[in-house]
């Protein structure tokens, strides 16, 4: 191979490994960037990185900003990697964009293109007209992963759903009448409070509030800070003041979704207590669950956890607006009188909609990954 050829080869190389260091820098931001995307950004000046960055909590600083001002002067000249494309118009904030410009980036290459319709190429074209390189489309298979609840939300207006279950081996999600069961272990609990940490909310219907009065926070060492916003689909206003929910509204912030018709009185009790309150259509007595996710999605809300029981479940998968499930495997046997995870009918049209894409074991448990295709 040729001198050229081998520079060419490095080239790609190096690339790889900053845009791969940038959608890892990115996912820091997972459930505490909302309602922006959780973008990372490094700078690279003579084969050093001179700047890094990722979007703060609340969204603000962008990724591209907080590398900038970590670079410095050392920006000009030098090559920005970026996991979606520059913001190009005036929000809260001024458009990255201008920055880039301003700080004399030599090169921009960046993963996607924003499907914000307020930028959707507007970035890329505005770092062209003003002389900087861009390439675009290297690591944007991974970065569509990471930015999945940011591209729903902006296409679908919706956000990103995934539906986490524990099952035990006879297929059963709680012991008889609901009775709460500990199928898995200590490993995997462990891994749903990291998914917890990098979801903008959690939802449980009210059937799983009442059956095992959860806090749904998120308890790994240092990380109670990022729990995320919890919901609680309840059409008739039923949960309980003295609910662990209602209990620590105050430190953790708690929405109710409830009925059109729903009675006023729970909700001002709810309210006095810390609780926001909002109400959507009911359809055959059950809340819209497509205006529930779209009602998110004018809050900010990019990325839902789901981790409701098998009712939740089964409507969500029927309506096919379960994005991404993670379901956990155990080995325990609950038996006959158990809650059974799924129907057969249920789970096929799970399997229709996902492709399971990973498995991987978890201690003595099983973790299984599907995707929307």
């Amino acid at each position: 191979m040729s001198g050229d050829g081998r520079a060419a080869t490095d080239a790609v190389t190096d690339d790889q490994r900053y845009m791969a260091l940038a959608l890892s820098l990115g996912r820091r931001g997972l459930g505490r960037a909302w309602p922006n995307p959780a973008v990372g950004a490094v700078i690279v000046k003579n084969d050093e990185i001179v700047g890094r960055g990722w979007t703060q909590p609340g969204g603000r600083p962008h990724a591209e900003i907080e590398a900038l001002r970590r670079a410095g002067s050392a920006a000009r000249g030098a090559t920005l990697y970026v996991t979606l494309e520059p913001c190009s118009h005036h929000g809260k904030s001024p458009p990255c964009a201008d920055a880039i410009v301003a700080a004399g980036i030599a090169r921009v290459v960046s993963a996607l293109e924003d499907p914000n319709p307020e930028v959707a190429g507007a970035g890329h074209a505005r770092l062209r007209n003003a002389g900087i390189a861009v390439d675009v489309g290297l690591g944007a298979a991974i970065a569509r992963r990471d930015h999945a609840g940011h591209i729903r939300r902006m296409r679908d207006g919706r956000p990103h759903v995934m539906l986490k279950l524990a099952i035990s081996a006879d297929g059963k999600v709680a012991g008889a009448g609901r009775r709460p069961v500990a199928i898995t272990g200590g490993r995997v609990r462990d891994r749903v409070h990291l998914l917890r940490a990098q979801s903008d909310a959690i939802m449980i219907g009210i059937g799983t509030a009442l059956a095992d009065d959860p806090i749904l926070t998120c308890r790994l060492p240092g990380m109670a800070k990022d729990s995320p916003l919890r919901v609680v689909l309840d059409s008739g206003l039923r949960l309980p003041p003295q609910s662990r929910l209602v209990q620590s509204a105050s430190e953790t912030p708690l929405l109710i979704i409830a009925g059109d018709d729903a009675p006023a009185a729970p909700e001002s009790a709810l309210r006095a207590s810390g609780v926001d309150v909002a109400r959507v259509l009911e359809m055959a007595a059950q809340l819209d669950l497509t205006a529930v996710l779209e009602l998110l999605a004018t809050r900010g809300i990019t990325r839902v956890m789901v981790e409701g029981g098998p009712t939740l479940a089964a409507a969500l998968i029927t309506a096919d607006l379960v994005d991404e499930a993670v379901l956990f495997h155990s080995g325990l046997v609950i038996g006959d009188d158990g809650l059974d995870a799924f129907e057969p009918r249920t789970f096929a049209t799970l399997g229709r909609n996902l492709t399971r894409v990973a498995g991987e074991p978890i201690g003595t448990d099983r973790q299984d990954h599907y995707e929307r295709g």
